[in-house]
């Protein structure tokens, strides 16, 4: 019994280390979306997001070569870190009770 609760304790550290990591990526990513607004025949691109229950609209400027493709890209990337961070999350749990003795192994 001890060597699987060893590896337990080794799977959650693992488990720890990973959570950590998905939200400093989180953290480093732009927050929001996309949105763009014509005016006078031209479009501009905002960044929306969400700061103390307030949208927040952040100018970014006349789109350049890649610019669009880098934010997507990071909305892209943002999304699946989400899901990553709430695997892992599930998974810190799940080993955390089972250390416990509450959950069988």
């Amino acid at each position: 019994m001890g060597v699987i609760k060893g590896v337990l304790k080794e799977e959650l550290q693992n488990s720890l280390g990973m959570k950590a990591g998905y939200e400093k990526a989180l953290r480093e990513l732009p927050k929001g979306s996309l949105s763009i607004l014509k005016r006078n025949g031209k479009g501009y691109y905002y960044l929306k997001y969400r700061e103390k229950g307030r949208v927040i609209n952040k100018y970014i400027g006349i789109p350049q070569a890649g610019m669009v493709e880098k934010y997507r890209t990071a909305v892209k990337m943002r999304k699946k870190y989400r899901h990553l961070l709430s695997v892992v999350k599930k998974q810190i749990r799940f080993l955390r009770g089972t250390l416990r003795g509450k959950e069988s192994i």
